[in-house]
């Protein structure tokens, strides 16, 4: 089966139009196993667990929470089964295509929610769909994946794009590492990938619409990938985990070559090692300027309180987070782009056992929460990276709760014009600068009252001969641990900020503003 969309990596310039084939022998052990778990149509069944109805109470809401206002939109329902998500779908969408390839299950769905003007249930298999171009709004699938090869997931993915409107959204959940359920299976053909691997497959995939004239094709960006609290919080598991992505134009030139900015930051700055040679410097659980130092001094000017909750964007590997639910017993939820910083904070939760700490992969620019959900936005030095700052700033208002708290540092700059070395390392690292006042007239012009907008470049001075003087009596552990070539990356990194801001041309700002 040939996908609409060209499999290609458009931005690396390498391409396959190799024919994509069904694996009939995957099909026919996926259908045998679900015929062997389909007998009564049960949720336990479905869910091939003795408790899902315990888990699904909290799941369902759980999962619903993360999509987009459903309002008017057309969803298209993979996997659909009993319709434990159908019977909420129907009631808000304007269409629903409930899809299942088990003839039981979808009986079952149809039979509770047939009833309902603006449902359709097709009993079929996910690989031999076919829809028209930009037929839906949201697709929804929910442990479909993970009983999918990698060549049918490629396969899909490009019709999933096809399918869908342009800004249309694909959300899917899957079970990875290792089974979640505890019901009994003779033999058990399920793919329980990594959530890179997710990450790479979905992502991977590109739209080319040559009738459009455009040279850039379509692509699935991630907007947020989590683990399911649920299990969690029932089943201390934290192997279930749910994306939500995003069919956006693709911007190979913004992104200095690769394909998405999350890929770039990923590949590049913030690789795994390049992640822990930073938190080797800045101190266990930290890669932002001053490590622990400066995020004690920062968040205690927030004068947090217990059950508090704490949007942190840009949370790196946890560090600030863990600090504030430990000494404040404040509520975090710690997003970042970039995968690897994730991955090293989920990893850390383990050791630090606070379950009020969250974390997960998201855009802060298309991550979606309802008005008034925090009473603090917390963000240290990430918001280089987001160009449009005023949009970002007037969702953190809208965020906040009516006398919530704001509180950014950030990397900025001085006056131009600028040396051209570092117009050369602000073009290479992808950064968006501005002065410290400027940043603070962003914040007033989203609605912030009380900002205060202040030029630490002398304390970030300081820090940065304090961090130097502290790898110097690491260097031998240092080069023992990673090499001799990133000790000398990182001193050199290092020396180069000091001689940029004597320059006057890189500058550190803080800022703090309120929602009255």
């Amino acid at each position: 089966m040939q996908p609409r969309g060209r499999l290609y990596n458009r931005c690396s310039r390498s391409f396959s139009r190799t024919r994509i084939a069904i694996h009939s022998t995957t099909r026919v052990t996926m259908t045998k196993f679900w015929q062997e778990h389909s007998e009564q149509a049960t949720v336990e069944e479905m869910m091939l667990d003795s408790n899902a109805k315990i888990i699904s109470r909290e799941e369902v809401p759980e999962i619903l929470a993360t999509l987009p206002a459903l309002g008017g939109l057309r969803v298209l329902e993979l996997g659909a089964g009993i319709g434990r998500y159908t019977q909420h779908l129907v009631k808000v969408a304007s269409q629903v295509t409930a899809v299942d390839f088990m003839q039981k299950f979808l009986d079952k769905n149809k039979e509770d929610n047939g009833h309902h003007g603006n449902a359709e249930f097709l009993q079929a298999d996910a690989m031999q769909l076919d829809f028209p171009k930009n037929s839906f709004d949201l697709v929804f699938s929910n442990w479909l994946f993970m009983y999918l090869s990698d060549t049918e997931l490629l396969s899909l993915a490009g019709r999933m794009l096809d399918w869908l409107s342009p800004g249309g959204f694909l959300f899917f959940r899957e079970s990875c590492f290792h089974q979640s359920g505890d019901s009994d299976r003779n033999f058990n053909p399920t793919l329980y990938r990594s959530p890179s691997q997710y990450n790479h497959l979905l992502t991977s995939v590109e739209q080319d619409d040559p009738a459009s004239g455009d040279a850039q094709g379509s692509g699935f960006e991630i907007v947020m990938n989590k683990s399911v609290q649920t299990y969690i919080k029932m089943k201390k598991n934290q192997n279930q985990l749910c994306w939500l992505l995003q069919k956006v134009r693709r911007n190979c030139s913004a992104n200095q070559g690769f394909a998405t900015f999350q890929q770039f930051l990923d590949s590049q700055q913030y690789s795994r090692r390049g992640i822990l040679r930073y938190e080797k410097i800045f101190g266990r659980g930290f890669i932002s300027t001053g490590g622990a130092r400066t995020t004690e001094e920062f968040v205690d000017m927030l004068a947090l309180n217990p059950g508090q909750r704490v949007l942190d964007v840009g949370c790196g590997i946890g560090g600030g987070d863990f600090y504030m639910a430990r000494k404040f017993g404040a509520s975090v939820l710690g997003i970042d782009l970039s995968f690897n910083m994730v991955e090293i904070a989920m990893e850390r939760s383990v050791e630090e056992n606070l379950p009020s700490v969250q974390f997960e992969v998201g855009d802060a620019t298309r991550r979606l929460f309802p008005e008034c959900s925090f009473d603090v936005v917390y963000s240290r030095d990430t918001i280089l990276h987001i160009a449009d700052k005023l949009a970002l700033f007037k969702q953190f208002y809208l965020w906040l709760k009516p006398g919530g708290k704001l509180l950014i540092s950030d990397y900025c700059c001085g006056e131009k014009p600028w040396a051209p070395a570092f117009q050369d390392y602000v073009k290479q690292r992808g950064y968006i600068l501005y002065t410290p006042p400027q940043y603070g007239k962003f914040l007033e012009e989203a609605g912030f009252g009380r900002v205060r907008a202040e030029d630490r470049t002398a304390q970030f001075v300081e820090v940065i001969k304090e961090e130097l003087g502290r790898a110097e009596t690491l260097r031998e552990e240092f080069i023992q641990e990673f090499s001799e070539e990133d000790y000398s990356y990182i001193v050199k990194g290092w020396r180069e900020k000091l001689q940029r801001c004597e320059q006057g041309d890189q500058r550190w700002g803080l800022f703090y503003a309120e929602r009255l």
